[in-house]
């Protein structure tokens, strides 16, 4: 898909399908009254008939019958305009681009309302992102006809609303920017998705280590690293080794690093890595552990960003870290009862082996904290089940002891239109986590789930500036939203992407 700026005026646009979005009562658009009385009152027959009252996910289609230069028109709603969030108009791409191919449109222009210079190069940005994200599709391992065919939109149009004049030089500017990197973000979220819906028989940890070669190879500012077994072995990862020992599949850390010619801060990104999770000796139920593809979630979105973060440039030095396995069972696995020696000499109990990634990013941790030494870690987990009880599936749950970089990461999801929620790291419950024959054991009690799970990890980031991010819920959904189909969402890549590349 192709994105440019459009400079005729709505009227005169020659395009298949023209959008255009409307706060509520569409008769209040200057838009929207030009075009309804150029089709006759066509328009606005066709709202009343049908209700439309340009709320939210409402849209009203219509042949123009050669009223205007485009074959169709779209209105699409938002809501009032007081209560409309940039990111709101992700949807609104997605919805725009989804009506196109329903119709067999080739082009789309979208009339974006006044909203302000401050305004109009987020707004654009997040169109776009909507209008590749919303069409998405894995169809890698479908064979039908129609499952194969391309998306007839080929070309979308920003018309920006300029009340008569002429489009300035610097509007130009500001969508030619945004659309940009709003392409850059949706490719790497469409790349995260692709390693979260691709079967567990092929991304494997080996796999995921092959995608981030593939990242260093296409930027001359990215390293990776592999680490074997053994190699993990040898720096005393225990905890980490423990979970992928049921597997033939071998474990491997992937290390990957951005590094600009001069960095402000040392900044490192932790994903959960866990290419299938069967839960163990604690086995999951079959019907729990159908999508347990998608455990590796976290690993996908912080690989998949640096990808991003190479293409825009940031002024910090990143680094991506993923400690990838299969948690099987078989006579190798590990079982309740043993006690793990992480990398850092702390000893766990494992009182349930389907609580295997924080034992993975434990030691993860401990070595990024040690051979790393950032000035900040996060880390991106599908942890808890907890996590989405107390949340739901669209929210992510965030934990620190650390109020600054808290509330520095939660104002960059806010701008990212990722919906995330900060949770206390209560320290009487570590409580929960006391055992009597080693240091710790690996899970609490039921009540408070996904705060003992952050108050175990916060035992391996010490004294680090650290942020954990339990992303169960919105990792993947099962039913589909207007930029987000079934399936991995590849969440989180777009919050890092702000909270670290450069504009």
């Amino acid at each position: 898909m192709e994105f440019s700026h459009v400079v005729e005026p709505a009227l005169s646009a020659s395009t298949d399908l023209l959008v255009m979005v409307v706060f509520g009562d569409p008769s209040k658009d200057a838009t929207f009254r030009a075009l309804d009385t150029a089709t006759g009152k066509g328009l606005s027959e066709a709202a009343k008939s049908e209700s439309f009252e340009g709320k939210s996910g409402q849209s009203l289609v219509l042949w123009s019958n050669g009223a205007t230069k485009a074959k169709r028109i779209a209105v699409l709603g938002i809501g009032p305009k007081s209560e409309v969030e940039l990111p709101a108009f992700r949807d609104v791409g997605a919805v725009a681009a989804q009506v196109a191919n329903k119709v067999g449109a080739k082009s789309l222009a979208l009339v974006l309302p006044a909203l302000g210079s401050q305004r109009e190069g987020g707004a654009i940005q997040m169109l776009a992102e909507g209008a590749i994200l919303g069409t998405y599709k894995f169809g890698r391992y479908l064979t039908g006809a129609e499952a194969k065919k391309a998306s007839s939109l080929q070309h979308f149009g920003f018309i920006v609303e300029t009340k008569g004049k002429k489009p300035t030089a610097a509007q130009s500017r500001t969508v030619k920017a945004s659309i940009e990197r709003a392409s850059v973000i949706a490719a790497a979220v469409s790349r995260a998705r692709d390693m979260i819906n691709e079967p567990a028989a092929y991304m494997t940890p080996s796999q995921v280590g092959a995608e981030a070669e593939a990242i260093a190879k296409k930027h001359d500012s990215v390293t990776v690293q592999v680490l074997s077994a053994k190699k993990c072995e040898d720096l005393g990862m225990g905890m980490f080794l423990a979970v992928g020992k049921g597997s033939d599949q071998e474990s491997k850390l992937v290390h990957l690093v951005y590094k600009p010619k001069k960095a402000k801060k040392k900044i490192a990104l932790i994903g959960k890595g866990v290419t299938f999770d069967s839960g163990g000796y604690s086995l999951k139920p079959s019907n729990a552990m159908e999508d347990m593809k998608v455990d590796m979630s976290g690993a996908a979105a912080v690989i998949a960003a640096i990808d991003a973060i190479a293409t825009l440039g940031s002024e910090h030095e990143v680094h991506a870290i993923a400690a990838c396995c299969e948690n099987l069972v078989s006579g190798r696995a590990y079982k309740l009862g043993d006690v793990l020696t992480s990398m850092d000499g702390t000893t766990v109990e494992i009182n349930n082996t389907d609580a295997e990634g924080r034992l993975t990013l434990g030691d993860a941790i401990t070595y990024v904290r040690t051979k790393v030494q950032p000035d900040e870690m996060f880390d991106f987990a599908t942890l808890t089940g907890a996590c989405m009880v107390a949340l739901g599936p669209y929210t992510a749950g965030v934990m620190s002891d650390h109020d600054g970089l808290c509330r520095a990461w939660l104002a960059a999801a806010e701008r990212a239109g990722e919906d995330m929620w900060r949770l206390p790291l209560t320290t009487r419950l570590r409580e929960q986590l006391k055992s009597p024959v080693a240091d710790m054991r690996n899970t609490g009690d039921r009540f408070g789930g996904a705060i003992t799970a952050g108050l175990f990890l916060k035992t391996f980031a010490k004294d680090t500036p650290w942020v954990h991010v339990d992303i169960a819920g919105p990792a993947s959904l099962s039913t589909s939203r207007p930029h987000q189909p079934r399936g991995g969402t590849g969440f989180a890549v777009a919050s890092i992407v702000e909270y670290l590349a450069k504009r």
